[in-house]
């Protein structure tokens, strides 16, 4: 019996200490603790498909705002051009008024049909010759000619190339091309070329082939 007695209390006592280290834990934590520490951990931790997703949610907004960037922009070099061609065409009138024709020369501006396929070599000639009458600098120094008449005073940044050390070699709009200027309707009123009686100006809003007028800016 007394055996059997001692067996007892040495169970009791095993199970006082299984009670105890649930109370106190392992080197005094509790072990309640433990366990809370490690659910917690389980639960902020990222998962690999959670960590594509919000990549992937990255990925998305940061191509929306690249698009709206580039539309902004393209919208702004399209309200400046306007300006521009509206600026432009108020120096011709006013060179006009002192002239009594707008500027025109046979082998550039009377040649350059506004309804052909776009060849921007021809728009720059065309519009370098704009800029020498309208600058009153002939000779394309960027520098008007002592005496001569200035109708219009070019920005660094309307001109091409922009090193302002060259010689001008066009009217740069602001997508980077050569203005478009014509006189070929004044050349020849009744035939099929351009559009105005007097000058066709405009810009081809970036487009630097074919002849797709809808996205041109244009004074007709």
């Amino acid at each position: 019996m007394t055996g059997f007695a001692g067996n007892d209390e040495i169970r009791m006592s095993n199970v006082e200490t299984i009670r105890n280290y649930n109370r106190r834990g392992i080197f005094g934590i509790p072990s309640s603790f433990v366990i809370r520490a490690s659910s917690f951990r389980g639960e902020t931790s990222f998962t690999i498909i959670e960590l594509l997703v919000v990549i992937s949610i990255i990925i998305i907004l940061a191509g929306l705002i690249l698009s709206t960037a580039g539309y902004v922009q393209k919208k702004g070099a399209r309200s400046r051009a306007g300006a521009e061609i509206a600026a432009l065409s108020t120096a011709l009138e006013s060179y006009e008024a002192d002239n009594g024709i707008y500027p025109r020369d046979s082998t550039t501006t009377d040649a350059l049909d506004p309804a052909a396929s776009i060849n921007l070599a021809n728009y720059a000639l065309a519009s370098l010759y704009l800029y020498k009458e309208l600058s009153g600098d002939t000779n394309a120094t960027r520098q008007p000619l002592p005496g001569a008449k200035t109708y219009f005073a070019f920005k660094p940044n309307q001109l091409s190339p922009p090193d302002q050390s060259q010689p001008v070699t066009s009217i740069r709009d602001p997508f980077g091309n050569s203005y478009g200027y014509s006189t070929a309707k004044a050349a020849s009123p009744s035939g099929t070329v351009g559009y105005n009686p007097t000058f066709d100006l405009w810009s081809t809003a970036g487009v630097t082939s074919g002849a797709a007028q809808t996205q041109w800016i244009k004074n007709w």
